[in-house]
């Protein structure tokens, strides 16, 4: 799915601030004429490195004195920062910095650019040095914040030009810092509960305030319902072509509760996806999850068993759904969202021992915008183990590298991410349906599997596309909860 083609624009894409201060030691700049200003054109230099798409840049200038921290701390607090860049430009005492990282409570980055690659020791001068020191104050640094008990600050260090892996760290840590802005300002919608019995499921929402900060708006069936009634016309006609535009219709295969999808499963599935995304505008939510029976033969289970296209529209669009009323999963859809790897709900679902990898994949709605090709709609006889009947999403996650999260709640009242990397790799799946995605992952399937389970994860997991396992294990970390990155 272009982003020309969205069906939906979530709010959660707003301005990120990313805030910037240099730091210096002022006896220096009577000392050696023209230092200051070589030092703050490297300051520049190292803000233009910031990708620029929906971010607001804010320049703090040269702190090089305890004095003009306290009063560049007040303008920080007010700045509504979420993350901030601390230049290492020269030689800086850790009196400056231990006022900001006592009071500023965003993730603290210090990044040591030298402008050399090497001194050239022929022409070496203690201005050169100066000039190249930015990595002499980061162990002053990391130990102040250690002492006041704040979190070491990650640290970024290489050279101002020509350093690719320097400057794909500072988008990365803009990356970071965008999950947790959305985390942050996320209202989650949830309607019904799990499914009886899986107790994995269950999650304690005050929880997920507490250390997501997302709001749970609790919501119900019947809000869907009466948005599906007032449904117009020419909405359902229009939708309905959307929804053929980004899907094929393949005759059946091999499964007999599939067939070709029929005009009026099309019809419903199309003015359930209008009622939809009227709900949530109306609602103002950034994600959905939810089950619910509802009588049988009633509005209420045609609307909820029908939510499927309508949400891997929405899914893919930037504002995730999750079946079977999972939460938790919902959240790490929405991490995997923010990090612009698309996020799909799955679990595990037979493994292939002759060739060796596990298909991946769940019945139900997915995210389109990491389909390999075009992805299927099928009408189904029954939606297995749920109530219903009606269209249902089929395809395989894009080939290559992929990462999944899974997030569980643990016996002392706390989150734990379980984060793995694997490959989608190029091979036939089930004509069912449901997507699914043939998953190799190192050493060997068993052995992985084994791994996998051993860290008590919940039965669905995140999966997206690209390996993010470092970067999400960096969110855990910011958001104080365990994580472990199976071994390969």
């Amino acid at each position: 799915m272009n982003e020309g083609d969205k069906f939906f624009s979530s709010k959660l894409n707003g301005e990120l601030h990313v805030g910037f201060f240099g730091v210096g030691y002022d006896f220096y700049w009577e000392q050696f004429p023209g230092l200051l200003e070589e030092l703050m054109e490297k300051h520049r230099v190292i803000m233009d490195k910031v990708p620029r798409k929906s971010v607001k840049v804010i320049d703090f200038g040269m702190v090089d004195n305890p004095s003009k921290a306290y009063g560049t701390v007040l303008k920080m607090q007010a700045a509504n920062l979420d993350i901030l860049f601390c230049n290492m430009l020269t030689y800086a005492t850790s009196g400056t910095f231990g006022v900001i990282v006592r009071a500023v409570d965003v993730p603290i980055i210090l990044v040591a650019l030298q402008p050399r690659k090497a001194l050239d020791y022929s022409k070496a001068s203690t201005y050169m040095q100066l000039a190249n020191d930015d990595i002499c104050s980061l162990p002053e640094f990391t130990g102040v914040a250690a002492r006041m008990g704040k979190r070491i600050p990650e640290v970024i260090i290489g050279t101002l030009r020509d350093d690719p892996e320097a400057d794909r760290k500072i988008a990365e840590y803009c990356q970071i810092a965008r999950v947790l802005k959305g985390l942050k300002q996320a209202h989650f919608g949830h309607i019904g509960h799990p499914i009886n019995a899986m107790l994995d499921m269950h999650t304690d929402i005050t929880m997920l305030t507490s250390f997501f900060g997302c709001h749970v708006v609790e919501c119900e069936a019947n809000e869907i319902v009466d948005q599906y009634v007032n449904c117009r016309e020419n909405e359902i006609e229009t939708t309905a072509n959307i929804i053929l535009s980004f899907f094929d219709t393949p005759d059946p295969l091999s499964d007999p509760i599939s067939m070709k999808l029929r005009k009026e499963d099309l019809r419903t599935a199309a003015r359930v996806a209008v009622a939809l995304k009227k709900f949530i505008e109306y609602k103002q939510i950034d994600g959905l999850a939810y089950y619910y029976n509802g009588r049988s033969n009633s509005s209420e289970e045609l609307v909820m068993s029908n939510l499927i296209v309508g949400n891997s529209l929405l899914t893919s669009s930037g504002f995730p759904m999750c079946g079977e009323s999972d939460l938790k999963t919902l959240v790490a859809m929405m991490i995997m969202n923010l990090l612009d790897i698309g996020g799909s709900v799955a679990e595990f679902h037979p493994v292939d021992f002759n060739e060796g990898f596990v298909l991946v994949g769940h019945d139900g709605p997915h995210n389109i915008s990491i389909a390999e090709g075009k992805p299927v709609l099928r009408s189904l006889m029954k939606y297995h183990g749920k109530p219903g009947c009606g269209a249902g999403v089929e395809f395989k996650i894009k080939e290559g590298p992929i990462t999944m999260l899974s997030i569980n709640s643990t016996c002392d009242g706390k989150f734990k991410f379980v984060i793995a990397e694997g490959e989608s790799v190029k091979g036939p799946i089930p004509p069912t349906g449901n997507t699914n995605t043939r998953g190799y992952f190192k050493p060997d399937i068993r052995t992985f599997l084994y791994r996998w389970m051993s860290e008590g994860p919940t039965h669905h997991f995140a999966l997206g596309v690209g390996h993010k396992a470092r970067l999400i294990k960096k969110v855990a970390d910011y958001l104080n909860i365990e994580s472990v990155i199976i071994s390969q």
